[in-house]
C-alpha cells in the first residue's frame, strides 16, 4: 500500500526543487502534466514517506523510473545505483550538453539509459526550452 505525502509534504517537495524535476530539470510550467512527488527509494524497499525520501519528478521520469534503485551502467555493464537528488547533486552525475544530459558516472549513465533522458522527444523539448531561456544553465541548477 502506497502512503500518499500530505499536501504540505508535497508542496515542500516542490518548494525544495523549485518546481523542476530533479531528474531532468524540466520545469512544471511547461509539463502536459503536473509534477509528481516520488519516492526516490520506493516504499517496496522500505523507503519511508518523509521529506529525506522524496523527490519531485516529472511524469516521464516518475513512469520510467517506477520502484527502481539500480540500472545497468552502460559503460561498463555493471549494475549500479540510480541518481538520488537527496544525497547526491546533480552537477555531480550530470551536465547539458547542448540539448543532451550526458551522465558523468556510473549513477548518471545508468539514470540517463533508465529514464530515457535522451529520446528524440525529450531532447527536441529540451532543445526549444533552452533556445527560449527556460532551461537551467550550469549556475541556475
Amino acid at each position: 500500500m502506497t502512503t500518499r505525502p500530505s499536501i504540505e509534504l508535497r508542496h515542500e517537495v516542490t518548494r525544495r526543487a523549485g518546481n523542476r524535476c530533479e531528474y531532468c530539470l524540466f520545469h512544471q510550467d511547461f509539463a502536459a502534466s503536473t509534477h509528481q512527488v516520488d519516492h526516490v527509494i520506493a516504499e517496496k524497499h522500505r523507503g519511508p514517506t518523509n521529506s529525506e525520501n522524496l523527490a519531485l519528478s516529472c511524469t516521464m521520469c516518475n513512469r520510467r523510473k517506477g520502484s527502481d534503485i539500480g540500472a545497468i551502467d552502460p559503460e561498463t555493464g555493471q549494475l549500479v545505483r540510480v541518481y538520488n537528488p537527496r544525497t547526491q547533486n546533480w552537477l555531480d552525475h550530470f551536465e547539458v550538453k547542448d540539448a543532451r544530459i550526458v551522465g558523468l558516472t556510473p549513477e548518471g549513465r545508468a539514470t540517463v539509459e533508465l529514464l530515457h533522458l535522451n529520446s528524440y522527444e525529450r531532447m527536441a523539448e529540451r532543445a526549444e526550452l533552452i533556445h527560449a531561456g527556460h532551461f537551467p544553465i550550469k549556475s541556475e541548477i
